[in-house]
């Protein structure tokens, strides 16, 4: 099988044949349909990602396909399932071999690229928003990022929760997908000041922030009182950091959210939080956005795509070509 294969964190990814695997106890085999990329992939390639795997590994989180193989003491699954798999690596490959408990039935009207843009945009913003941040109808949600893989899926959730969501993102044309995706007020992170802006529309009870650096700290500073600030991620390279007087004066609460942590410690709020969105997909209350759809032999491109930050939503690899 053909593998996005990293062997050194010195050195590029590159396409390898390899050995397609046997599942072992508890595994299924799947020939993979479509692999999301994530920012996430940027950072493994390094080896900054808090669960970079041992090298060497594929490159590739989350995926959909078919199975094909069951591993002994499998149940509950069949060759032939159509399944969305977060395996945290291996998926920019023609076939993987995943755990069992990882897979998730797809919607019989969920086509694989959707499903393979799904799981970690959605959910991350789901059980940030929900669980950690407890968003409320009628509070303002700031989100940093807006236009991206899982700022943008801030934005949907948020309106869905009932919240008015302010997006900033950088340019006209990525602020425009934010408010198709329903955004109320609009800041753009390479023209406004964002600390003004918010402040000028009443400030935010509520920070998703996927970006840190200066964007955090403006957001910060514009935070109500009692505000809760999730902090999702770091694509700006500079993690923030806090003084905690300034926590103290406004009673703020600053949080972290790690979607794929939650699948060692309590992994029924991820598979619940996973069934909940299923079904709004299949009511049409969420659709991913999904800015390029590559064939395999162009899944570096679409890695640099994110570097660049040129792809807006999601960038999905299809497989085969």
């Amino acid at each position: 099988m053909r593998a996005l294969h990293l062997t050194s964190h010195e050195s590029p990814p590159a396409f390898t044949d390899l050995p397609e695997e046997t599942p072992g106890p508890g595994q299924i085999g799947l020939r993979i349909s479509a692999c999301g990329l994530n920012f996430a992939d940027l950072l493994m390639m390094t080896g900054k990602y808090q669960d970079t795997p041992a090298l060497p590994f594929t490159l590739g989180l989350e995926v959909a396909g078919t199975v094909e193989v069951l591993g002994d003491g499998v149940t509950g699954l069949a060759p032939g399932d159509r399944v969305a798999v977060y395996g945290g690596h291996g998926g920019i490959a023609e076939y993987g071999v995943f755990d069992a408990t990882r897979a998730v039935r797809m919607p019989a009207s969920m086509t694989p690229e959707d499903a393979a843009a799904f799981q970690i945009a959605y959910g991350t913003s789901h059980l940030a928003l929900g669980h950690r941040a407890r968003l409320q109808p009628g509070e303002t949600l700031l989100v940093l990022g807006a236009a991206g893989g899982v700022g943008l899926t801030a934005v949907e959730i948020g309106k869905l929760m009932g919240a008015t969501v302010i997006a900033c993102a950088r340019g006209p044309e990525k602020l425009e997908i934010a408010r198709q995706a329903g955004a109320d007020h609009l800041i753009d992170a390479k023209t406004d000041d964002i600390r003004a802006a918010v402040k000028a529309l009443g400030g935010a009870d509520v920070v998703y922030d996927a970006v840190g650096g200066a964007q955090f700290e403006a957001a910060f500073r514009a935070c109500k009182p009692e505000a809760r600030l999730l902090s999702i991620g770091f694509a700006s390279g500079d993690v923030p950091q806090i003084k905690a007087n300034h926590l103290m004066v406004k009673n703020l609460t600053v949080m972290g959210l790690y979607w794929g942590g939650y699948l060692t410690f309590a992994p029924e709020l991820l598979t619940g939080s996973l069934a909940e969105l299923f079904t709004w997909y299949e009511e049409g209350r969420i659709k991913p956005h999904i800015s390029h759809v590559l064939p395999l032999a162009r899944a570096e491109e679409g890695l640099e795509l994110l570097r660049s930050r040129k792809s807006t939503g999601k960038v999905v690899i299809r497989i085969p070509e």
